[in-house]
């Protein structure tokens, strides 16, 4: 099954986020109170992320959940 594109931006997005932090996958997940083999599929575009999932991870960053949609 192809990944989706906007999965994948996002994930590469959440990615530069954590890296600018300095943060390991492992060490973000446990601050953002998610599994690390379930992040890390966020971050690979391999997970449709759940709404509360992707607002505990912008919380983790400091930052809020947001942003347009391109159309199809």
């Amino acid at each position: 099954m192809p990944l989706h594109p906007q999965l994948i931006l996002l994930g590469r997005n959440i990615r530069r986020l954590r890296a600018q932090r300095d943060l390991s996958q492992e060490d973000f997940a446990l601050e953002a109170g998610l599994a690390r083999s379930y992040y890390s599929g966020i971050e690979r575009g391999r997970r449709n992320v759940a709404a509360l999932n992707l607002i505990k991870i912008a919380a983790a960053l400091g930052c809020e959940v947001g942003g347009s949609i391109p159309d199809d």
